[in-house]
């Protein structure tokens, strides 16, 4: 819900009251302020690689920003990224997120920049491994959970895996946690797999649902954002990065607000329950009604894999690991369409093929839903659709 960013629902009190409350002091000073100290501190607090942090005004600009460290830092060009994974519209890293998966341009896009970016099929070390051994790499960027937030999910063997060869070769991993940042765990992805990136992008439940985002990581990296002694020494080791509403207080005091809710992991343990509970019904309701698709997840989300060939097996979670990353990341846009048509007669609204649980979902709403997608897989069965 809300694209990922209201873990907590549509206006928890707390956030609601924090915003509420910065507004009457002030929605924007044009100046550094204590929310965004406070703000800060949370983040290194709970994200194991922020050792220092830098906001920004969106997710896309945060992993904007990590690409022009990562070259600042390296002295490299060239980026790495994966089939599937989507990093922002910014035409650094908006290339291969939709078959053909190419790394070609597409509309309004430098063919020069395009260039620079290596696409490699998800979950390939040897692939991986080929292309760093060339030397000019700068960085890797990997949604940490799969592409889609684990639509293809990534083995954590892999990202172990793909730490080691960044490591081994002085390539900087840069974790795209601007969906799993505050949703899998308090501390991210890189908490829960135990994997400690360079550098860290985040946004969304950051900002507890208004606009903004973050990149954070290692010290000596950072530190190309941090003015320097000499007018030469900041155009050589220097980062310009300049925003009107990086940081502003209203943003700030929600991030802070949410941060400290989901800190003790309680709320993030809650969304995940209740998920796992919608995945098993949906998959109950698919195996009564013999219908061929499969719904997956593990974590405070589902998809819908259309392609599964058969129904599932009774209301387990559904494995996809066998699975072709190819099949498993197309998007069946006739069936989704529909679904999400069919859902709506019945008063729930999905987005798409995909989607996010929140807090606020209960068991009451949980059952409204099942009882809706039950409704609306009989009326696609009924239209051939299913």
């Amino acid at each position: 819900m809300g694209h990922g960013a209201l873990l907590l629902g549509h206006n928890p009190r707390q956030v609601a009251d924090a915003v509420r409350e910065q507004a009457l002091r002030g929605t924007h000073y044009g100046a550094c302020h204590e929310k965004e100290v406070e703000w800060g501190e949370w983040v290194c607090r709970l994200v194991p690689s922020a050792e220092r942090v830098r906001f920004t005004a969106s997710g896309t600009e945060a992993t904007h920003m990590a690409v022009r460290l990562a070259r600042a830092f390296t002295g490299k060009r060239h980026v790495v990224k994966f089939a599937g994974h989507f990093h922002g519209w910014h035409e650094g890293l908006e290339i291969g997120v939709r078959p053909p998966y190419e790394a070609a341009p597409e509309a309004g896009q430098l063919p020069e920049v395009v260039d620079l970016v290596t696409v490699l099929p998800p979950n390939d070390i040897a692939a991986v491994r080929e292309r760093l051994a060339k030397g000019d790499v700068a960085a890797v960027i990997i949604e940490p959970t799969g592409g889609h937030f684990g639509s293809v999910p990534a083995p954590a063997s892999f990202v172990t895996a793909l730490r080691e060869e960044t490591r081994r070769a002085n390539v900087l991993l840069i974790f795209d946690e601007v969906v799993t940042g505050f949703r899998v765990a308090p501390g991210g992805a890189q908490a829960m797999l135990g994997i400690r990136p360079d550098l860290t992008t985040m946004a969304k439940i950051l900002c507890g649902g208004l606009p903004g985002g973050a990149c954070a990581g290692r010290e000596d990296v950072m530190s190309y954002l941090a003015t320097k002694p000499t007018a030469e020494e900041n155009r050589r080791a220097k980062i310009a990065h300049a925003g009107t509403f990086n940081a502003n207080p209203l943003s700030a005091a929600a991030g802070v607000a949410m941060l400290s809710s989901v800190a003790d992991g309680q709320a993030i343990r809650l969304a995940n329950q209740q998920a796992a509970k919608l995945r098993h019904g949906m998959n109950e309701i698919l195996a009564r009604e013999s219908v061929a698709w499969k719904i997956y997840g593990d974590h405070s989300d589902w998809k819908i894999f259309f392609g599964a060939g058969a129904p599932p097996r009774g209301g387990s979670d559904q494995s996809v690991e066998d699975v072709d990353w190819r099949r498993l990341d197309a998007k069946n846009a006739e069936q989704s369409r529909a679904l999400r048509q069919a859902l709506i007669l019945h008063g729930v609204d999905f987005n798409g093929a995909r989607a996010l649980v929140g807090t606020c979902h209960t068991d009451a709403i949980l059952g409204e839903t099942l009882t809706a997608f039950e409704a609306a897989i009989r009326d696609m069965k009924e239209e051939g659709l299913a």
